[in-house]
């Protein structure tokens, strides 16, 4: 009797296992196609639908800076049919700054932050501003004088010229722009004085000799740009940055469900044919654990709540 019943357990497990998913998974992307996240949510469609079969969709939900497909995704069944693909504006910076639908810290399981990109502070060719030892002299000499681009009042970039800021105890003045193709317009026109830009939106003119970096938010140097100092090197503490694509699902998923997505997951990141290509572009694939990413957006979450209202900053 207790064979047959372990056998029957085992049974009514794997076909629990296999009813998944039983219908079309819907991955939400909350921001127009073609950007960063979305070109995340695509690379893991594929691998996703490849590994588990079924149908799997990306789903592009733009709006009110990412945060209407967040709440669509955390009204959601947490049956797996619906997954989210996001960077860390509706996770950790949008409840900050404006009225949101959901509750970032519990209504979401958090499977896996899939990579993450420094950002690099950035100045036109022609600029007087040979190394960030010059910038910070001009600013300590012209307070409130040098302008910093970014895409939007609460965007990475803006936090990362705040954060630079205080660490520093300079100023600047920052100009917002409705999105970055504006702010590289304008910094390859001279139009600005620099940027914390993203490196993968970067990279390409500082390829070309049309920007010039002068430091970078990681941790470490990146490979792409060898040459560049971290903020840390030069004695800016504390102040690492990183924008990131992550994977979550609306709150109550089994905790075997999000075992085998971040597995997935982890896998896809690294598939030989997909890692140096997200490498190529400045995207380091972090694949973090679903306890992992729970802390770190715990964390993430307290840092930029912490940030916005020490500087009063407010959405556009």
């Amino acid at each position: 009797m207790k064979k047959l019943l372990c056998a029957l357990g085992a049974t009514m497990t794997l076909t629990t296992a296999m009813a998944w998913p039983d219908k079309t998974v819907t991955i939400v992307v909350p921001f127009p196609p073609g950007g960063s996240t979305d070109l995340i949510a695509r690379t893991l469609q594929p691998k996703l639908q490849e590994k588990f079969g079924g149908t799997f969709v990306v789903e592009n939900k733009a709006g009110a800076t990412g945060t209407i497909g967040a709440a669509q995704v955390a009204r959601s069944a947490p049956d797996g049919h619906t997954l989210f693909v996001s960077s860390l504006g509706p996770y950790v910076i949008a409840p900050h700054l404006i009225k949101v639908s959901y509750d970032a810290l519990k209504e979401f399981d958090y499977i896996s932050v899939a990579v993450q990109a420094p950002n690099v502070l950035v100045v036109p060719a022609a600029s007087p501003h040979k190394s960030m030892a010059d910038v910070l002299a001009f600013q300590k000499a012209n307070p409130g004088k040098m302008t910093f681009a970014s895409s939007g009042n609460g965007s990475s970039d803006h936090l990362t010229a705040e954060l630079y800021w205080q660490q520093t105890g300079t100023s600047g003045v920052h100009v917002p722009y409705k999105g970055g193709g504006p702010v590289m317009t304008d910094l390859l026109g001279n139009q600005v004085d620099s940027s914390f830009m993203n490196i993968n939106t970067a990279m390409p003119q500082i390829v070309a000799g049309k920007l010039r970096a002068l430091s970078i938010t990681s941790a470490q140097r990146s490979p792409l740009l060898p040459n560049v100092p971290t903020l840390d090197e030069l004695g800016i503490k504390d102040a690492n940055v990183y924008s990131w694509q992550a994977v979550a699902g609306p709150k109550g998923m089994s905790a075997d469900l999000k075992r085998q997505l971040h597995a997935a997951i982890r896998d896809a990141l690294n598939d030989p044919a997909i890692k140096p290509k997200l490498l190529e572009v400045g995207f380091e694939v972090v694949a973090s654990t679903p306890e992992q990413f729970t802390a770190f957006q715990a964390a993430e979450f307290a840092r930029w709540q912490k940030l916005i209202q020490s500087r009063n900053i407010k959405a556009d």
